[in-house]
């Protein structure tokens, strides 16, 4: 703890002693006292005391150098001294194992670093052969090395065998140099060892892995080159970077002329635009990929300039810095017809299913009215006929028969309204939509049970209802009241019927059990996908759910005019 202070002042004392001032006045006293010296010789005996004290300040001089001479050797001795425990120090906290040998192969000294490498400790190693850390097999190769450092050569990090203590073989990266003596003599060897075994491992796995990540990009190149789908990537300035096989038969361009290339190229002019933008705003979404177009369809330019409809999606990545975006599209032409003409073909069918539908019902107008007219008049004449029967029969058992014959001929002439009217009500041509719904929505009721609350617009607002949409709109009605009735098991039921916008909006509600999902999905509900599809061929919209009450609610919307209703019958 004392030493600090004392190096401390002997270092001051020995830069003052050095100062260039303190250096001047010492040559000065020196110069001085060599004149003295030389006035004190030529006066000789007749100044004895200048001579005697020229004398005394000579030895006094001489004293003084002698103290500063001894004075500086010791201070570099220990300077000395210091710098071989700090060197001794560095050796034997060093992490590489330092291991000092005669030429023989006695081991002289061992640090920490080879205890911590080799699991031996200083005691058990110091005196012993180096071959306690050499495996058999290299001893010939140590042997090599102890000769040439006993020639002056220095051996510099090469790699070798040694074995720790507990039989581990490490890999260990040697340099070796000669210890010379005095007279520059080899007189022994100085191992530096580092092992390298994590290092050399790293190594192995590393080009273990990069070998790997070669293969798999080589895969990745396959898969992508054989990939159905057109591939391609661009670069921030959407410049073609990868260009695959499918996209060369898509685009009817070879790969070398597309790379570099930009992006514009297979772009149609009112499109090019449009996509700048879109690639740039997906850039700063931070989103990995998703499908562009998904409203409507995009469209590609071929090398011989025709257009062709494509699907695609889009990812993007960024590498040091840079964004890439890759585009997996897909030539949909031979799919786009075929749902162009799939969608022909759903409009025929929409358009026969209507034209199926009208003419059923003019066949039900028509019959409807024979059976009004022809057959009701034949019923009334027989009704007439069998009054004036009974009026001359009196009493007896044949009134009695005709009196139940003209109770079975009301039923018939009843169960004949009924069949017209459920055929086609003749006031729906007669009265219009409003009446013929109010009369329907009454005679359910009065037939099922059911409490019946209807509504309906103003007087006229539905007249100008052309006859299919007043059509459809009563069948979807009488439609939704039959499956009340049939399934519901309601007690409660509501008609809604209102004019908005051109438009008329029906409504009809119950409170019964509901209708489930998988209940709308059945290929036996003819009668709902019946509605469903005029409604449709009208230009209008059908709704099927759950009411708020906790029945089934249909809402349907359709315009006064309809789609399709010019020119129908």
């Amino acid at each position: 703890m004392d030493r600090g202070p004392a190096d401390g002042l002997i270092r001051v004392k020995g830069r003052a002693l050095r100062h260039p001032a303190v250096v001047g006045a010492g040559a000065a006293a020196l110069v001085a006292l060599l004149g003295l010296n030389v006035t004190a010789f030529v006066g000789g005996l007749a100044a004895p005391w200048l001579l005697g004290g020229v004398i005394i300040a000579d030895m006094m001089v001489i004293g003084v150098g002698v103290l500063v001479a001894a004075r500086e050797v010791l201070t570099a001795e220990e300077g000395v001294a210091a710098a071989g425990a700090e060197l001794a120090a560095i050796v034997e906290w060093s992490d590489d194992a330092i291991i000092g040998m005669t030429l023989d192969g006695v081991i002289r000294s061992w640090n920490r670093g080879a205890e911590r490498i080799f699991g031996y400790s200083a005691s058990e190693s110091v005196g012993r052969h180096i071959g306690l850390i050499v495996p058999p097999e290299r001893r010939d190769e140590e042997s090599e090395v102890l000769a040439q450092i006993s020639r002056g050569e220095i051996l510099s990090h090469f790699e070798t065998l040694r074995r720790a203590k507990d039989g581990r073989l490490l890999n260990i990266s040697l340099t070796v140099s000669p210890i010379r003596d005095a007279q520059r003599a080899v007189v022994g060897a100085s191992k530096i060892a580092r092992d390298v075994t994590e290092a050399k491992r790293s190594q192995v796995e590393s080009e273990r892995v990069k070998s790997a990540l070669t293969a798999t990009q080589a895969r990745l190149a396959a898969i992508v080159d054989s990939a159905m789908d057109a591939m391609i990537t661009v670069d921030a300035g959407q410049n073609i970077l990868l260009f695959n096989r499918a996209a060369e038969h898509v685009f009817a361009t070879r790969r070398e002329e597309a790379v570099g290339q930009p992006l514009d190229r297979f772009i149609p002019q009112r499109f090019r635009g449009e996509h700048r933008g879109h690639i740039q705003r997906f850039g700063t979404t931070g989103v990995t990929s998703r499908r562009m177009g998904d409203v409507t369809t995009l469209w590609a330019l071929r090398a011989d300039g025709s257009e062709f409809p494509i699907e695609a999606s889009i990812s993007q990545a960024v590498e040091a810095g840079q964004h890439f975006y890759t585009v997996i599209l897909r030539d949909i032409t031979l799919r786009k017809q075929h749902e162009d003409g799939l969608r022909r073909q759903q409009q025929e069918l929409r358009e026969l299913s209507a034209r199926v539908l009208e003419a059923r019902e003019e066949e039900k107008t028509r019959i409807a009215r024979e059976l009004h007219d022809e057959l009701g008049q034949l019923l009334t004449a027989l009704k007439m006929d069998m009054a004036w029967l009974r009026e001359r029969l009196g009493e007896g058992e044949a009134a009695d028969k005709a009196r139940e014959m003209n109770a079975m001929l009301d039923e018939t002439v009843t169960a004949t309204r009924r069949i017209s009217a459920d055929l086609r009500p003749l006031m729906l041509d007669d009265l219009g939509l409003a009446d013929a719904a109010n009369w329907l929505v009454e005679d359910f009721a009065k037939r099922s049970g059911v409490e019946c609350v209807v509504q309906l617009p103003e007087d006229g607002a539905l007249d100008n209802a052309a006859k299919p949409v007043a059509t459809a709109v009563y069948r979807a009605v009488q439609e939704s009241l039959t499956n009340i009735a049939r399934h519901s098991g309601a007690k409660r039921a509501w008609v809604k019927i209102a004019v908005e916008d051109g438009a008329i909006h029906a409504e009809v509600e119950d409170d019964g059990r509901g209708i489930a999902l998988q209940d709308l999905a059945k290929a036996r509900s003819l009668g709902l996908k019946g509605m469903r599809e005029r409604i449709a061929y009208l230009g209008g919209s059908l709704d099927i759910g759950s009411a708020p009450r906790g029945g089934t609610r249909v809402r349907l919307r359709v315009p006064m005019q309809g789609k399709q209703a010019e020119g129908s019958a």
